[in-house]
């Protein structure tokens, strides 16, 4: 069987090299970006689907139709998000404004519930997945730095609506996680890093594959570790 996988933020980064990864693994893969496809348009192949979708903007009730989603969906990756200004000049107690945790919060954490709320049905016959990216950023207990309150925020929120996704979709026969992607070398972070992109999504896709050793809702890191929160 062929699987299907939707993956939103997939035009850079993390996002890009998880359409590279599951195109090699046979997968027809539905690739979602804002608003330029960028790298998605130098893949050659019959697999992949490019979609433009904006996790901001509520879609009308035949969206996944008409775009073309296939009625099972396997696997959905939330990964489109934002990090906002950066800390100095915005997310510092100083700076933050309420502009900008709307606006991360917009995207970090009520985007994936759109996409899950427009797909759901599509997920829920496949008995799929639901993998939600967010950061370690986004765990108190981690937290020792401060500041960049938009993203810590945002990040946190998603664990919290993830587990309850988990909660909820379990006797539906839909797994959901969440996933920490380590410090990877992308636009978002400068070039900075521990890992790069193909060393992260290896990894989260592992966890994604062996998602049945893990609790309902878990928060796991690239490397397999549980991140507490």
């Amino acid at each position: 069987m062929t699987m299907n996988v939707l993956i939103t933020g997939a035009n850079r980064g993390i996002g890009l090299g998880f359409v590279r990864h599951y195109l090699a693994q046979g997968a027809r893969v539905w690739a979602c970006y804002r608003s330029d496809p960028g790298p998605l348009r130098d893949i050659a192949s019959e697999a992949l689907q490019c979609l433009q979708w904006d996790v901001t903007q509520d879609k009308p009730a035949d969206f996944a139709e008409q775009a073309g989603i296939p009625d099972a969906l396997h696997l959905l990756i939330n990964n489109a998000g934002i990090y906002g200004p950066k800390k100095a000049a915005g997310q510092s107690l100083e700076t933050v404004s309420p502009q900008t945790m709307h606006q991360v919060f917009d995207v970090n954490c009520v985007g994936p519930l759109r996409v899950v709320q427009c797909l759901l049905d599509r997920i829920v016959r496949a008995r799929g997945v639901i993998a939600n990216v967010s950061s370690k950023m986004g765990s108190s207990g981690d937290n020792t730095s401060g500041g960049c309150y938009a993203y810590r925020a945002a990040k946190a929120a998603l664990v919290i609506v993830s587990k309850s996704m988990a909660v909820d979709l379990g006797p539906r026969g839909v797994r959901v996680i969440t996933l920490h992607p380590g410090w990877v070398r992308t636009d978002m972070t400068d070039g900075t890093g521990l890992i790069d992109v193909a060393e992260s999504v290896a990894g989260m896709s592992r966890v994604i594959e062996n998602i049945a050793d893990y609790e309902p809702g878990a928060f796991v890191a690239f490397d397999g570790r549980i991140v507490p929160y």
